[in-house]
């Protein structure tokens, strides 16, 4: 392989000032933005041998033609001009975003002469408030009714409020009370146009404040006996507390905070946005980055946040997972956008209330990254090019549409396990799948062998000569598989391909992916197949490593357990309900074997005679 690529700059030539840099191909299309304090620096990374680089910045380095670079001033300009060129450009190794564009929003058109509230999906409203996203827009349908009551302005399209100017009539909402009628004349323009300030008030978080102001209103009318009036603010009230009782309080009153929780492994991201006005969950977002090249979660963190207010105001304060490293210039870029002289804190959530809720909107991100995976598994035509995929770059004759894959788990040595899981078409064969129990094994190689010389005597029996029980046995792991994959690199492949030759078994592709990078290595082969990055074949081969790796690992933590309930079940005066009551008062065997005697008698139906037995049998 060549040390580095036959175009790179002089490195007398790259300035050592802070800038931004564009790699193009040879059709000049930009490839990759990044900005650098130093380009000098940051650029001699890109021209390191390639052998050293990681496979996918070698990959965009070996498709680019070109660098070209711009100076600017300080971190802070470079900042601006990198998220500007990203969004010229669009280049394909930058992190993609499929964004959250069918979100809806609630709008207040305040810049019309004839304010109006809608539930809008479209951002470019002129003049416009915007409130949300909101996950649901049923949801929002329903807070907008309910506040209609208290704060009665224009919901109608344009059609209808020029039928009503025509006719002289209101619609139905002018008429129940959630319209003030400003067509026909009931409320002056400035008075419906200060409903719609007091409705965009309330909405930013200044909820307190109008239920207080309209609960004296409240009384004042009821004690000058204008009961009409007071009824009407009760039911204004009421409908504030209604629609406040839709936003859960989760912080104090006066906090407007943005909180982002990022979920993530080598291709994808999950992102999750909760927008905090008033201490009241106001909004939720979520979206789904792809991965072109191995981007850490500081460096995901300050594409996330340039994506999120691209066209958005940021609040004060905006908590994230991890801190960017260029962190002062993307505050100082998020107060721009806020306002002349405006501030924004980026920060982590320690402790607290805060934390709390950072824990909640990062347990969102993974189960939307759960349910990004799964929805893009079931996708046939996918699936169906996932496999082509897979046949072609592994150079096999047919596509595998039967796929094992392997894995070991262990626990420093002792209760070493290994699964083999299935996927027919694509799609996982749980009946199928099989657990290994290894008794001894030098190391994961080792384990690798023994694992499918198990497998692959199956296949080696022939069908006359087998007895009933025999062939019930060769039924239970089926047909061979096109693809047998193990996890790991080189090591583990070439046990595998040891393990076939000694079965005699052909026929049979064999793979290995090696997580670190994603890389799938074949046998007696030097280099790995790179697949891209953001290809449903790779998806498909991390999808099934993963589910070798969860069904070994739940495997051998189930032998774990029984290893301890053997050991309890030994215990003279130890039955099965005591056993099972001290595993579900310690959780973990872990908890269990570091208590002291005083604790373990703590246990329902445990003394002190059997709490010292326990703990010196599970000591020695």
């Amino acid at each position: 392989m060549a040390q580095t690529v036959s175009w790179r700059p002089k490195a007398g030539e790259i300035p050592q000032q802070p800038g931004v840099y564009r790699f193009r191909d040879d059709a000049s299309r930009v490839l990759y933005v990044g900005k650098a304090k130093n380009l000098r620096s940051r650029l001699s990374n890109y021209f390191a041998p390639l052998s050293t680089l990681h496979e996918r910045t070698r990959k965009m380095v070996q498709t680019a033609a070109s660098v070209e670079w711009t100076v600017v001033g300080n971190d802070f300009e470079a900042l601006q001009l990198e998220f500007t060129w990203i969004k010229e450009f669009d280049p394909p190794f930058n992190v993609q975003y499929k964004d959250d564009k069918s979100y809806p929003y609630l709008a207040i058109t305040l810049g019309d002469p004839v304010p109006r509230v809608l539930v809008t999906r479209n951002h470019n409203i002129p003049n416009a408030r915007y409130f949300g996203p909101y996950s649901r827009a049923w949801a929002i349908r329903e807070t907008v009714d309910i506040m209609l009551k208290a704060f009665p302005m224009r919901s109608c399209s344009e059609s209808t409020y020029k039928r009503a100017q025509q006719t002289g009539r209101p619609c139905l909402l002018g008429d129940i009370g959630k319209c003030a009628a400003p067509c026909v004349g009931r409320v002056t323009l400035e008075e419906h146009k200060s409903i719609a300030l007091d409705f965009a008030s309330f909405m930013g978080g200044n909820d307190s404040r109008y239920i207080t102001t309209i609960g004296k209103r409240m009384k004042d009318a009821a004690a000058s006996q204008d009961y009409e009036a007071a009824a009407r603010y009760r039911d204004q009230v009421a409908a504030m507390q209604t629609a406040l009782a839709k936003n859960v309080v989760v912080l104090d009153e006066g906090t407007d905070a943005d909180l982002f929780g990022i979920a993530h492994d080598e291709l994808a991201a999950a992102v999750q946005q909760f927008i905090v006005r008033g201490g009241r969950i106001r909004g939720v977002r979520g979206w789904v980055v792809d991965k072109e090249l191995d981007v850490e979660l500081p460096e995901l963190v300050e594409s996330v946040l340039q994506n999120a207010y691209a066209d958005a105001v940021p609040p004060r304060d905006v908590f994230v997972p991890a801190l960017p490293e260029d962190n002062a210039a993307l505050e100082r870029w998020l107060g721009e956008i806020r306002g002349p002289g405006s501030r924004v804190e980026v920060r982590v959530a320690r402790r607290g209330d805060k934390a709390a809720l950072a824990q909640t909107v990062a347990a969102n991100a993974m189960n939307a990254l759960i349910l990004y995976k799964t929805r893009r598994s079931a996708d046939f035509v996918a699936r169906s090019q996932a496999l082509s995929d897979i046949q072609e770059a592994l150079g096999m004759d047919e596509a595998p549409l039967r796929m094992e894959c392997y894995d070991v788990s262990h626990l420093s040595g002792t209760n070493i396990v290994a699964s083999m899981v299935v996927f027919e078409d694509g799609l996982p064969r749980k009946d199928q799948y099989r657990r290994f129990s290894i008794p001894e094994s030098s190391d994961d190689t080792e384990s690798i062998y023994q694992t499918l010389s198990r497998r692959l005597g199956y296949l080696k029996e022939p069908v006359e000569q087998l007895d009933e029980a025999a062939e019930g046995r060769r039924r239970k792991f089926s047909y061979p598989p096109q693809l047998l994959i193990v996890d790991g690199g080189q090591p583990q492949v070439a046990a595998a391909k040891r393990a076939l030759d000694d079965a005699g078994i052909t026929g049979i592709q064999l793979a290995g992916i090696a997580k670190r990078l994603e890389e799938i290595w074949l046998p007696d082969s030097d280099f790995p197949v790179i697949l891209p990055r953001n290809s449903d074949a790779l998806f498909l081969i991390q999808r099934i490593r993963d589910e070798a790796h969860r069904f070994a690992i739940s495997y051998q933590r189930q032998r774990r357990g029984n290893d301890i309930q053997s050991v309890l079940a030994e215990i003279p005066g130890l039955g099965p309900s005591r056993v099972k009551e001290l595993l579900k008062h310690f959780g973990s065997v872990a908890r269990l074997k570091g208590a002291d005697i005083a604790t373990v008698a703590e246990v329902r139906g445990i003394g002190p005679a059997l709490a010292a037995t326990i703990v010196e049998r599970l000591h020695a």
